[in-house]
């Protein structure tokens, strides 16, 4: 029985692995990045998003595809005039199923919680209270998961500068978490190759976290 249930494991392990190593999932991955760089209309953020749930339907065992959908949700809340509360619910949506095909994934924990962000800069003074510790339990469990998660490190420093504004406290923490990332994100971009179709964003938000300690 052991024997029967290991050899499965690796069957499941040799399936996704073999899928997100095809030649043409890889292509049209990078298809949708490359145009999610040129994304200047909401409409064009559809599309694009769009694209990304196209591939998730013809690659049911990979999370990526519904992380990029997720994560073009919520920057649409953040760069455009729509209903933001419905692109972010829509995002968690869609960090839910990321989450059922790779549970425990540092990535997929750190966008939650960063949606969650989104939630509540909607309305701080309503949902700040119950919201912002469910936020950093999140980034806290993406830390754990992967301390060398580049993502997890700025959100969480972001969200101590925030944190640290609100009460009046100083932002040493946040910085200090802030500079840590921009170590990690330095490590990240040695790792980057042309068919690496892995999370890179997060940078220029740590940037920004530094610029206000000095």
């Amino acid at each position: 029985m052991k024997k029967y249930i290991l050899t499965l494991a690796l069957s499941l392990v040799w399936i996704a692995f073999a899928q997100a190593s095809d030649p043409a999932f890889i292509a049209a991955m990078q298809k949708q990045l490359d145009a999610k760089k040129t994304i200047a209309t909401y409409e064009q953020s559809q599309t694009v998003t769009n694209g990304f749930l196209r591939i998730a339907d013809a690659s049911e065992t990979e999370w990526l595809p519904y992380y990029y959908a997720a994560l073009l949700k919520t920057e649409a809340a953040f760069r455009f005039e729509i209903d933001k509360d419905k692109s972010l619910d829509e995002a968690l949506e869609l960090v839910k199923k990321a989450d059922k095909i790779a549970p425990g994934n540092s990535e997929i924990t750190a966008l939650n919680g960063y949606i969650l962000m989104g939630k509540i800069s909607l309305d701080p003074a309503g949902r700040g209270q119950t919201m912002s510790p469910q936020a950093m339990q999140l980034f806290g469990k993406a830390i754990d998961l992967d301390r060398e998660n580049p993502r997890a490190v700025t959100l969480m420093s972001q969200m101590e500068l925030g944190m640290a504004q609100f009460f009046g406290t100083g932002p040493e923490k946040a910085c200090g978490m802030a500079r840590m990332s921009l170590e990690l994100y330095t490590k990240e971009e040695a790792k980057i190759t042309d068919e690496y179709i892995l999370p890179t964003w997060g940078k220029t938000v740590a940037e920004q976290v530094t610029a206000k300690c000095d």
